[in-house]
């Protein structure tokens, strides 16, 4: 019996709404908020460490970092709002302080910021007060507090110290700029404003006096020492100059057409942060835009340089959707060579501010992987593939790499997705959309749908560990389809409420689910039937897990504690200590158990349970764990979270025998890429391969060029060197002839001095002094004109040594821009490709669009061939029409010859009625022999009358016997009733108890002794009478649908026909009005009337009937006065005819009973 050990791996995610939520401690380390964790990330490494919040907190509100990057103080909301502040030299980032304002009467802290030597620290508080706090942090000592809003109480933003002062804040919010000083245990404001108040959203320090403030109508306000130097929009064309020394002098740069555009255009953008470097500032204003300002070499201008936006995204149905993300904060490395944006949407985003200088605008590039930016709904894990599936509100599935720690493949979809399935062998993935459950391929790049499912808004899907099965929930029942042929094997009805949990066993022999009706079913996959029930009302569960032997489950809801379930019986209830348990998992060896509570925590449960519970809870998410799943080398516990956040431990149980370091088989290496795909990528591969040739010898070509003319320009120079040191040699080689001329000639004139002075010596023996004097003279002579000519030549040497040193200074500065040269072209060859990528989504867009003009071509040609049916259809029914006519001739010549056999019976019928004379007197006959027989009976009837009193006697005993027979019968059939009104509320259990009470007490009487137990056959005779009943009300429902339909369809037929009819009989109407006006057209031309006509005997008339239906034919009528009326006369009787078929089907179809509700009850009659 141990708790299992879990400790933090990776975190994928990013709170974006906690002030500071980003910062650098390192050139290559940054810190960042993610679940209820903040998060050291090594950028080259990939590497994380952890910084737990704390245990009753809830949840970080704001972040700051250090001036000297050693510290990070985390803000935390709770009943009393702590500030924790953590060392960040040691690695586990030891917990330094924890400070506290215990009169505060907020519960949240909104922003935080240390001192320029970070002793001292200022937290902002939330409203009402909304109080600012000054800590000497390192004695736990407040020094002041001040009420930073106004008098409205409108909220405060964002608080900081001057960078050169620690005396000195800023603070600003809506309509509030405040400067405050530290003076006298105190904090008084100075710099009063003058001008009308905005609302500020952001600001940063730009030196030791000036403050850039941004303000949510996208202009940029610079104070200096509170007085307002300069306001311009931050939305100026890049290279435009905001000058300072003039309030909104940069107003009258912007084009009058972007003045105009109001809404969309300048006005439309907010500066939601401003960072400031040493060469000036950027600040993020507009959607997925930071502008980029620099100082100018003059003190009192700023120019704008750079615009730099966030990217597209490929993955997504709607590319453009990224770039509409709002930037939240900002951050600068250490060296100032890389911007950090943290956006709305959770996302990290990366540029280096040297790249940023090539070109007016430039894009972000994701700082390490794309996140989810709304809550995860779905998580699943495979066997051959260290890979786990995520599924979240944000319309995007994510493939993540649990080894390598990295994001392989997203898409966003059109529908938010709730539910997903990994397949065993890692290459196919189950999503359940608002719409559809898709099946979908996962290929080397892309997500792809093969096939799709009627099931809208499935909650819970898994494949089984097999993976040759998988069960979705459709509402309340559990539908299980085949992997292979995506037929629907078998359908789990039972629930009552909605099916929140579903776990196959080990052998996947039975599936367990949980629902918000508080049923725990553990069904057989085979037989498709319940086992195993447990049904607890009071509780909604929303997780379960079974052991690796399939025997107990376990399950949590909302009534906070852990059930464990043995073969229908609620083994142990341990409870959770008031919190909220939402998921439960177990480990594949069956000795961890892990649990995620409503408010985040992860808790590691002590395993086999206790009545008591034992646990360890470990700080984890934000919000509510949505799911949880351990892989199956039982290595790794993946939690995610209604915060977008995935989390990833590695765990163990106290032996540290969960973790399995060598698998027996390796992962699979293999991955799924369609035919067309390959072909492409390999044409792309040979096209880029040529290219690359290409591009080879056009370098080698341009290196060739380069190397030849700086081969030239060195030869040159060398030349030119070799021809000035000969020069040097050769005036060298001049000025040492010339100095052994004169000293040589010194020599010559030394030596006529000596014969001079030898001669003055030995003829003025006085004149010593002077030679010697003159002898001095000249060796000091001789030793300047020495020093002269070293210091000529060494003068000249250094001269040409400093040429050279130039030539060689030029050399190096020329490699180095032809290593610029190098990076720009490989700049523009990774434009190149981004161009060449661009080419293909457009490619591939045209294909989509033909593809979409084909589908719509062959929607007409469909539509013109329905027409053609349609026209088709006409001609039947107007042949039909001239069918019916030459019936109706046809019946009156019937009529005629009936009439004509009715005269004929009518003469026969005369000898008859003689006959029936004849008859008559024969029946008067045998009636008087009848009186005869009547005599006879009276008597016969008297002997009967003494039979019947024998028999009498008999006959009471007979019915006294059969009365007794009927009683028992009777108590049956009452007993057989109330049975069955009984089996009509198996649905409603308080109903079905009622009436079993009430059954008992009609038929049990005190006399009767109780059964201590029921007989088996009973049970079995009640149940298999139950599966029988069930199994008919099915057939019958069944069966009802068919015949809706069937109805349905007779129905639309009848109306369709009578429709016909009716449109038939209007066109009788007006062809027998026609035919009547041209009757008496005719008349009137040939001057004759009825009585003439009449006189006249037979009259013949011809009318053209020229009906459309009829396609232009004439017909010949007799009597057409009369053959009119009686032909519609026959229509009309038609119509009644099939008006009572409609009235007799639709008395049917009512009298069916529903097909949702319970049968009635049987009645029995004696």
């Amino acid at each position: 019996m141990a708790i299992a050990v879990a400790q933090s791996h990776h975190l994928f995610g990013l709170r974006p709404h906690i002030s500071g939520n980003i910062g650098y401690l390192e050139e290559q380390t940054i810190v960042f908020p993610s679940g209820n964790q903040v998060v050291r990330f090594n950028i080259d490494q990939k590497q994380q460490r952890f910084i737990p919040g704390s245990d009753k907190s809830q949840g970080m509100t704001a972040i700051a970092l250090s001036p000297n990057r050693r510290y990070v103080a985390v803000a935390e909301k709770g009943d009393k709002p702590t500030v924790t502040i953590y060392d960040m030299l040691h690695d586990q980032s030891k917990k330094r302080k924890t400070l506290s304002a215990p009169d505060l009467q907020t519960n949240e802290f909104v922003s935080l910021a240390f001192s320029p030597d970070s002793k001292y620290l200022i937290a902002q508080g939330s409203r009402p007060e909304w109080m600012l706090v000054y800590w000497a942090w390192e004695k736990s000592k407040i020094m002041a507090t001040m009420k930073t809003t106004n008098q409205s109480g409108q909220p405060v933003y964002q608080v900081s110290f001057n960078p050169q002062d620690n005396t000195q804040i800023c603070v600003i919010g809506n309509h509030i700029f405040k400067l405050f000083r530290y003076a006298e245990g105190n904090l008084k404001q100075f710099g009063f404003q003058k001008m009308d108040l905005q609302n500020y959203l952001s600001h940063s320090w730009v030196s030791d006096e000036r403050v850039v403030v941004g303000t949510d109508t996208g202009r940029l306000l610079l104070f200096e020492n509170g007085e307002l130097k300069s306001e311009f929009h931050a939305a100026l064309p890049a290279g435009s100059i905001a000058d300072t020394n003039s309030v909104r002098a940069s107003v009258s740069m912007i084009p009058e057409d972007t003045m105009s555009s109001s809404g969309s255009g300048l006005g439309a953008c907010q500066i939601t942060s401003v960072v400031a470097h040493s060469k000036g500032f950027a600040c993020a204003g507009g959607a997925g835009t930071v502008h980029l300002f620099e100082k100018t070499d003059e003190k009192d201008f700023y120019r704008k340089t750079r615009i730099v936006k966030i990217p597209p995204d490929p993955h997504s149905t709607d590319p453009t959707q990224a770039e509409n993300q709002s930037i939240l904060s900002l951050t600068v490395s250490p060296s100032e060579e890389t911007l950090v944006a943290a956006t709305d949407h959770s996302q990290l985003y990366c540029i280096a501010l040297s790249s940023a200088d090539i070109g007016e605008q430039a894009s972000f590039e994701q700082l390490t992987h794309s996140f989810h930016s709304r809550g995860i709904t779905g998580l699943d894990v495979c066997i051959r593939k260290p890979l786990i599936a995520t599924c979240s509100v944000d319309q995007s599935v994510r493939i993540w790499n649990y080894e390598t720690n990295t994001l392989e493949l997203y898409k966003v979809f059109q529908e938010e997705a709730y539910s997903i399935a990994l397949h065993p062998s890692g290459l196919y993935i189950l999503v359940g959309f608002s719409d559809k459950l898709r099946l979908m391929n996962i290929l080397i790049d892309d997500i792809r749908i093969f096939k799709e499912l009627t099931i809208r808004g499935c909650r819970e899907c898994s494949f089984s560990n097999g993976g040759h099965l998988f069960a979705a929930v459709h509402g309340n029942v559990i539908q299980i389809y085949s992997s292979t042929t995506f037929e629907n094997v078998s359908n789990l009805k039972g629930h009552n409420g909605k099916v929140r949990a579903i776990a196959w066993s080990a052998d996947d022999s039975k599936l367990i689910s949980s629902g918000m009706d508080g049923a725990v079913y553990e069904w057989s996959a085979a037989a498709a039937k319940r086992v195993n029930e447990v049904v607890l009302k009071s509780c909604a569960y929303s997780g379960v897990t079974v052991s690796p032997s399939g025997k107990h489950t376990y399950a949590v809801g909302s009534d906070k504690s852990i059930k464990e379930i043995t073969e229908s019986q609620i083994l142990r209830t341990v409870d959770s200590g008031g919190a909220t348990l939402t998921q439960i998992v177990m480990s594949h060896s069956g000795r961890m158990l892990f649990c995620g509570t409503s408010g985040g925590a992860l808790r590691s449960i002590k395993f086999p349970l206790t009545d008591s519970g034992e646990w360890a809870e470990h700080q984890a998410h934000a919000s509510q764990i949505t799911k949880m799943k351990i892989t199956y080398d039982d290595q790794f516990l993946i939690t995610v979270s209604e915060d977008a956040c995935l989390m990833i431990w590695r765990v163990s149980d106290k032996e540290g025998r969960g973790v399995k370091h060598d698998r027996e088989v390796p992962y699979a290496e293999e991955i799924l890429i369609t035919k067309s795909d390959l072909e492409e990528k390999n044409q792309s591969m040979s096209e880029l391969k040529t290219r690359v040739e290409e591009l080879k010898m056009e370098n080698e070509y341009q290196l060739r060029l380069k190397d030849m003319n700086y081969n030239e320009k060195i030869k040159e120079l060398t030349e030119k060197f070799i021809q000035e040191m000969e020069s040097l040699k050769t005036k060298n080689q001049v000025l040492k002839t010339e100095k052994e001329k004169e000293v040589a000639k010194h020599e010559e004139e030394l030596a006529e001095v000596v014969d001079k002075h030898s001669k003055d010596m030995q003829d003025l023996g006085g004149a010593n002094d002077e030679a010697r004097q003159q002898q001095r003279e000249y060796e000091e002579t001789k030793r300047q004109i020495e020093e002269d000519a070293d210091r000529e030549i060494l003068d000249i040497k250094n001269k040409y040594e400093r040429r050279l040193r130039d030539e060689i200074e030029t050399n190096m500065r020329l490699k180095g821009e032809s290593g610029i040269m190098r990076k720009k072209f490989n700049s523009l060859n990774k434009e190149i490709d981004s161009k060449n990528e661009e080419i293909k989504t457009m490619q591939q867009e045209k294909l989509k669009l033909e593809n979409v003009i084909k589908s719509l071509e062959k929607d007409i040609h469909g539509l013109k061939k329905e027409i053609q049916e349609r026209d088709e259809t006409i001609q039947d029914k107007e042949k039909r029409i001239y069918d019916l006519k030459k019936k109706n001739q046809e019946l009156e010549k019937f009529k005629f010859v009936l009439d004509y056999k009715i005269k004929e019976l009518k003469k026969q019928i005369e000898p008859r009625e003689n006959d029936i004379k004849a008859m008559k007197e024969q029946i008067q006959e045998m009636e008087s022999e009848l009186e005869r027989f009547h005599k006879q009976n009276t008597q016969l009837e008297l002997n009967i009358a003494e039979l019947k009193q024998k028999l009498r006697a008999t006959d009471k005993e007979l019915h006294y016997e059969r009365q007794r027979v009927r009683d028992a019968e009777a108590v049956s059939k009452r007993m057989k009733t109330d049975l069955h009104n009984c089996v009509g509320f198996l649905q409603d259990p308080k109903k079905l108890k009622e009436s079993v009470k009430s059954v008992y007490e009609t038929h049990v009487h005190d006399d009767v002794a109780e059964s201590t137990s029921v007989d088996t056959d009973i049970q079995k005779e009640y149940s298999r009478q139950r599966e029988h009943l069930e199994r008919s009300v099915a057939s019958l429902r069944k069966k009802l649908t068919k015949d809706t339909e069937i109805h349905r369809a007779d129905n639309v037929r009848i109306m369709q026909e009578n429709v016909a009819l009716i449109k038939e009989i209007n066109d009788l109407r007006r062809e027998l009005k026609m035919t009547r006006s041209q009757y008496h057209e005719l008349e009137t031309s040939l001057g004759l009337n009825r009585s003439k006509a009449g006189k006249g005997g037979k009259r013949i008339e011809t009318a053209a009937t020229g009906s459309d239906t009829s396609g232009g034919r004439s017909v010949l009528r007799q009597n057409i006065e009369e053959e009119g009326p009686r032909i519609i006369e026959m229509q009309k009787g038609e119509i009644r005819k099939l008006r009572n078929q409609i009235m007799d089907l639709e008395e049917q179809l009512t009298h069916r009973p529903p097909s949702g509700g319970k049968l009635p009850p049987m009645i029995l009659t004696q």
